[in-house]
């Protein structure tokens, strides 16, 4: 059993609450954001089981958000941290939520989240925010860890990649569809572009492999 298990019934769970929800994003194992124009922040990680490092992983992301929901799976004879009077009143504490998985999916509050102190990381929230509204759909499972994952900076490369795909082009001829083309192409992190001429680029044969590695995103 995998983290990643947990992830399609948690978000589940908070997309009907109203939330729209994307997994990994800055370190997150799930991200929900509600529909104001001020959105509300929901941080969610995810263990196969409550213990410490849960706790922890909350404590990390409490800075960038509104509210933290630790959720995991439920002891099969209910003896696991979930019945933990201690380990309740730590989150309690805390301010976090517990969220309970069973076998079948279902989801249970264990434990709903109070009010956190004021946020202290304006910055971090913000880039929270930004990358959750400007990756499109939802590519990523949470809970993993080892695939790299498609943020909303991979999927611009990989729509500047498919503009290349029929010969050189400059910069500006892609930022009708890619606004930071420019500097994509520029920085070239994973070396994906190379410069044929003065102020133009192509696609590398890395660039190419990218794109049959993610074939489902080149149809976007």
């Amino acid at each position: 059993m995998l983290e990643t298990a947990l992830y399609s019934p948690v978000k589940r769970f908070l997309e009907g609450l109203g939330f729209e929800v994307k997994g990994e994003i800055g370190g997150c194992d799930l991200l929900a954001l509600s529909s104001d124009t001020a959105p509300i922040v929901v941080v969610c990680e995810l263990k196969l089981q409550f213990n410490l490092e849960l706790i922890l992983q909350g404590v990390d992301r409490a800075a960038a958000a509104d509210e933290v929901w630790l959720a995991a799976r439920m002891s099969p004879r209910g003896k696991g941290r979930e019945g933990d009077k201690r380990f309740r009143n730590l989150c309690r504490r805390l301010g976090f939520g517990m969220l309970g998985v069973f076998e079948d999916e279902r989801v249970e509050v264990l434990l709903s989240p109070v009010a956190p102190s004021p946020r202290r990381d304006a910055k971090r929230r913000s880039r929270l925010v930004d990358e959750h509204r400007r990756r499109q759909g939802d590519p990523v499972v949470g809970g993993g860890s080892r695939a790299p994952i498609m943020t909303a900076y991979r999927q611009d490369a990989l729509k500047c990649a498919v503009a290349l795909v029929d010969g050189p082009k400059r910069p500006r001829d892609l930022s009708q569809a890619v606004s930071r083309a420019p500097k994509i192409l520029l920085d070239n992190v994973y070396g994906w572009f190379a410069r044929v001429d003065r102020g133009v680029y192509d696609l590398t044969d890395t660039g190419r492999e990218a794109l049959q590695r993610w074939p489902q995103l080149n149809a976007s």
